[in-house]
């Protein structure tokens, strides 16, 4: 018991000071190195917990697909981050005003959060034994069932963001030379030949 409330606050703590990197660090690649981390913290309070199945998930689905295409978005967006925080000042007002918002709706949810009457018991419920439905096979009743607008909807979420990332990267931007077939093959002979007469025993 001992050993599992030590990793339990190890994992808890990187995790939580991870997620402070991911939003204070100034390089965004090292933020997103940040967010790698949570992840694998994360994944294992999933282990202590007895979920083996969304500790893989998390690993395998998100340091190895999102995080990495949060890698190469950031690489190759090439933000400048100077004319970001030029405006910075313009702006703190309005987002001090949403900040206070966002501070006041939450301390109005969770001072009136209430514990629900079985909630001890379920907690301190024994993890399922081996012979009983495996952790892939709840999960999946559970979210197919009882949350599946929810996972449609985070499905959606997630489209939305990987076409917003596609449109991002492949702006038009000034300076940076692309291929047009379509210009290649609508050339004429004129624009790309050029007839030189040159006199005889003259060089070029």
């Amino acid at each position: 018991m001992i050993v599992q409330a030590f990793a339990f606050y190890l994992f808890a703590s990187v995790a939580v000071a991870a997620g402070v990197m991911v939003i204070s660090a100034r390089n965004p690649v090292h933020s997103v190195l940040f967010l790698i981390l949570a992840f694998f913290n994360s994944a294992g309070l999933f282990v202590l917990l007895g979920a083996e199945f969304l500790a893989m998930i998390l690993v395998v689905v998100y340091v190895g697909a999102v995080a990495v295409l949060f890698m190469f978005v950031v690489m190759m967006l090439d933000i400048n981050f100077v004319e970001l925080r030029e405006g910075f000042l313009q702006y703190l007002p309005i987002g001090g005003v949403i900040g206070l918002v966002l501070l006041a709706e939450l301390v109005i949810v969770v001072g009136g959060w209430t514990l629900a009457p079985g909630t001890a018991q379920i907690a301190a419920a024994p993890a399922p034994a081996a012979d009983a439905i495996s952790n892939t096979h709840a999960l999946g009743a559970l979210i197919y069932t009882h949350y599946i607008y929810l996972f449609q909807a985070a499905g959606l979420i997630l489209l939305v963001a990987m076409i917003g990332a596609i449109v991002l990267t492949h702006r038009r931007r000034p300076g940076v030379r692309r291929q047009r077939i379509a210009d290649q093959v609508r050339r004429s002979p004129a624009e790309t030949i050029k007839m030189v007469n040159m006199p005889p025993g003259a060089g070029i």
